[in-house]
């Protein structure tokens, strides 16, 4: 079948003898299933000690590439803001407190992109997320009581103005903005942007469910009506959030003695969830806070590119450093990071903390390094946007690149590795030699992808990327030709 066949350059006759084998392999794999067999295949592996192209076909094609797009945007903070670049969340009034504790005014929380103000441990650690999402801000309140505030006679604003009010790039779907893969991108994230929504059975059949929030904020309203039905019957629950609104709604059964059910939600606006965890906090410790909460928000189109909030600072909390959260990004393909990022850059640079920004940085990075373009279309910073494209030879050059920098090693690092963590731990596991695979997964809805780097046996080192739209089958399937062709390249 000709359209699998190998685009390799080989100096002799053994190694031309191998990518011959490669190709008809891959394409029997590819042949294998009507469902892969039909879909859009674009694949490059090359050689990273000789340069040489072990294998292409398509390559020059532009492909939607999922969260492949999350390399691009890795590279890019690495390289513009430097892998000890640090987040600073700030508590700021016009006045520092009187002599009895008092601010005259409002109290403002002043974000500044930190993406890490939860649980999450710092460096990237296996496992779920356990402990206090909201101990930073508790933290941040700590602080404030330690300088003597006792009352607020205004209320708390969250403010996010250091980046600009945009928080749902072009092409994300409306469902997407429900769930906390599509949550809203603000200066100020607490715990990802997200509540956690747990449903539990009832004490006996009949019994509404348990419905338990976490973080405890106050921020949606819950119309519960799940009942619980007896051991061994149905488990069909189902939840509604309209986008824009604060009413959340779960209907079904969940069966009694069963186990729960966390649906993790986004919340609509940030900012604003941020000054109403930072005056819980606050009265928890018994300072008085006389006003309401509210965010502040920055839009495009106002003159200012890089405003910065005034006031006395009364509370700080800077972040881990940058290459910390870039792998955090990576490992566990995390969008909201990866936009907080693409801002980041976008305002660093002395521009306004947009995605326009980031992405006009974007080009001129790419542009440095030999990719025009014509070689790719980028909506956002993650990938959730279907309307991005890029070709599979574009990826690659960017794994070049980074390959041949100062932090070879460290970017490495930053990538799932598999068979063992990140978004590859439940993949390649009967390989044992899977370890030497550092690679970024993508999948969106007919979209499955995977690019990165091989350590061979002979230890030299290859960079690939493998691309596959419209396949309409399960993800897995697809996965699953994707491993076997990385499995081949490890030999």
């Amino acid at each position: 079948m000709n359209r699998y066949l190998a685009a390799a350059s080989v100096a002799c006759f053994a190694a031309h003898l191998s990518a011959a084998s490669l190709a008809q392999e891959i394409e029997r794999l590819i042949d294998a299933k009507a469902a892969t067999r039909n879909a859009f295949w674009g694949i490059e592996i090359v050689d990273l000690a000789t340069g040489k192209t072990v294998y292409s076909h398509n390559t020059e094609s532009l492909f939607v590439p999922a969260s492949n797009t999350k390399l691009f945007t890795g590279a890019l903070a690495r390289e513009r803001l430097g892998p000890d670049f640090r987040f600073h969340t700030r508590v700021l009034a016009d006045t520092a407190p009187d002599a009895e504790g008092r601010i005259h005014g409002d109290l403002r929380l002043a974000g500044g992109g930190d993406p890490n103000l939860s649980a999450r441990p710092v460096p990237y650690r296996m496992g779920p997320v356990t402990g206090n999402p909201l101990a930073p801000i508790e933290d941040l309140a700590d602080q404030l009581v330690a300088r003597g505030v006792k009352r607020i006679d205004g209320g708390i604003v969250g403010d996010d103005t250091w980046y600009v009010w945009e928080p749902y790039p072009d092409g994300w779907a409306i469902d997407d903005t429900r769930y906390e893969y599509g949550a809203p991108v603000s200066a100020l994230t607490i715990n990802d942007n997200t509540v956690t929504v747990t449903i539990r059975p009832g004490a006996q059949v009949g019994d509404l469910a348990e419905v338990l929030l976490s973080p405890a904020i106050e921020y949606y309203g819950v119309d519960n009506r799940v009942r619980t039905v007896a051991a061994g019957g149905p488990r069909q629950l189902e939840l509604d959030r309209v986008p824009g609104g604060r009413q959340v709604r779960l209907w079904g059964t969940i069966p009694l003695r069963s186990a729960e059910e966390p649906l993790a939600l986004a919340v609509e606006d940030p900012a604003e969830f941020g000054a109403a965890a930072l005056r819980r906090a606050l009265e928890d410790r018994g300072v008085t806070v006389a006003g309401g909460v509210r965010a502040r928000h920055r839009y495009a189109n106002e003159a200012d590119e890089n405003v910065e909030p005034e006031g006395v600072e009364l509370a700080r909390r800077d972040s881990a450093p940058l290459i910390d959260d870039l792998a955090i990004t990576a490992k566990v393909s995390q969008n909201l990071h990866a936009e907080l990022a693409l801002r980041a850059v976008g305002r660093a640079r002395g521009k306004a903390g947009s995605r326009k920004a980031g992405l006009e940085e974007m080009t001129s990075f790419l542009s440095e390094i030999g990719i025009g373009g014509d070689a790719y279309h980028f909506g956002d910073g993650s990938g959730l946007a279907g309307a991005d494209l890029v070709t599979p030879e574009a990826i690659v050059k960017l794994l070049r690149h980074m390959y041949d920098s100062s932090l070879r090693e460290q970017w490495i690092a930053l990538m799932p590795i598999g068979g063992q963590d990140g978004s590859l731990s439940r993949r390649f596991r009967d390989n044992g030699e899977a370890r030497r695979i550092h690679a970024k997964t993508g999948t969106l809805t007919h979209v499955s992808a995977l690019s990165g780097y091989v350590q061979r046996r002979d230890g030299t080192w290859v960079a690939f990327s493998i691309l596959v739209n419209n396949h309409n089958g399960p993800a897995s399937e697809a996965g699953g030709v994707i491993d076997r062709i990385c499995t081949l390249i490890l030999e």
